[in-house]
């Protein structure tokens, strides 16, 4: 992961710095509170706590909630969501890896 930069203006762009309250969170997604502490629970996300030990949500954990709350709307229980979000997750990993790999064995 590239070093992050301390200027406000790039913390903008960083999608992964925990700029979104709960409440904000929540309304942004739709959904409520209960949903996000229910994804961490699941360890799907684990958000940054602010000094007060508030949860602070990334816009890239926002995405992944997005897509937790895709599947629970069409009717995927929470913990099920959260294990095709994972999986869904590793085989993007295991599929980049082994174009590395193919990529890596073409060259040699």
């Amino acid at each position: 992961m590239p070093p992050r930069s301390t200027r406000p203006v790039d913390k903008l762009d960083d999608d992964h710095y925990p700029a979104y309250t709960t409440g904000r969170a929540a309304e942004m997604l739709g959904t409520t509170p209960a949903f996000l502490r229910a994804l961490d629970n699941n360890q799907l996300i684990t958000p940054l706590r602010s000094e007060g030990g508030h949860r602070r949500y990334s816009r890239y954990q926002l995405r992944i909630a997005a897509r937790a709350r895709q599947l629970v709307d069409a009717g995927t229980h929470i913990e099920a969501a959260c294990r095709i979000i994972n999986l869904e997750n590793q085989l993007q990993q295991a599929q980049h890896i082994n174009q590395e790999l193919r990529t890596h064995s073409t060259t040699s």
